[in-house]
């Protein structure tokens, strides 16, 4: 029989719990350790639809990127989405588990899969934050290269490998060739991939100034959407646990998708 804690420790063998940033919540945050599962659902946020699903799917677990809860909750009613959301989970027994800026960090996570699927090549951490237990980097940026291209075929790239509806971006005023990536919103970290030599970074949740400073100090910053720039790490979790678990049914999400609309 395989538990929600046997999935957890497994989990966290991917993305160890101390890779997280001090301020995030990650783990078990709702359910038990001892409580058997057979069906999983992968997504890459635990909203309401979500939970839903689970239920309606008969899934005894639920394992997100965004955590179910991260500021302290003083209720939980049905007048919120998390207030409904928390309740629908402990009243189906369903459990819930993320890996959140451990899993940005980890080796494999978040970040590498942005790089991936963006066609990154020679991918490194731009400062690490430390080696793991195969003597592996840990951080949350990345960087790599793509053959030099202009901006415009650049976008294009991103664009369709990230599926975007739109890209919002300030054209640093040189060939894209040494790309950084943080999915997300890592727009803050734009001078650490500056100073690492980069001329192109892709991320998310970008403020009206760090558009303008990246630009003035010519750095490409391109934001692809929090939703895009994470969501390909979901069906490398649902991957990983299928190959650790055969005997378990894992499925992603059908339901959830990026809220976020163009006009």
């Amino acid at each position: 029989m395989t538990t929600v804690g046997d999935i957890l420790n497994y989990l966290e063998t991917l993305a160890p719990p101390a890779m997280k940033m001090d301020w995030d919540n990650v783990g078990l945050l709702c359910g038990g350790k001892s409580r058997p599962v057979t069906k999983v659902l992968v997504a890459l946020d635990p909203f309401e639809g979500v939970c839903w699903e689970a239920k309606d799917w008969g899934a005894e677990l639920i394992v997100t990127h965004h955590p179910l809860i991260f500021n302290p909750v003083k209720a939980v009613t049905d007048d919120t989405a998390l207030g409904r959301s928390i309740a629908l989970l402990c009243s189906g027994g369903i459990s819930a588990v993320n890996a959140h800026t451990n899993l940005d960090c980890a080796p494999g996570g978040v970040n590498d899969c942005l790089a991936a699927v963006l066609g990154l090549r020679d991918v490194r951490v731009i400062d690490p934050m430390g080696t793991d237990e195969l003597g592996r980097e840990w951080g949350l940026l990345r960087m790599g290269t793509v053959e030099s291209q202009p901006l415009s075929g650049f976008l294009l790239r991103v664009k369709n490998a990230l599926h975007c509806q739109g890209l919002r971006y300030a054209d640093g005023g040189k060939p894209v060739h040494r790309v950084a990536v943080g999915g997300g919103a890592c727009a803050s970290e734009w001078q650490d991939a500056l100073n690492a030599g980069c001329d192109t970074l892709v991320t998310a949740d970008a403020k009206y100034n760090q558009f303008w400073d990246a630009r003035d100090a010519g750095l490409t910053l391109i934001d692809a959407g929090h939703f895009p720039t994470e969501n390909p790490v979901v069906a490398l979790l649902a991957q990983k646990i299928r190959a650790a678990f055969p005997t378990l049914t894992v499925k992603i999400s059908e339901t959830h998708a990026d809220c976020v609309k163009f006009f």
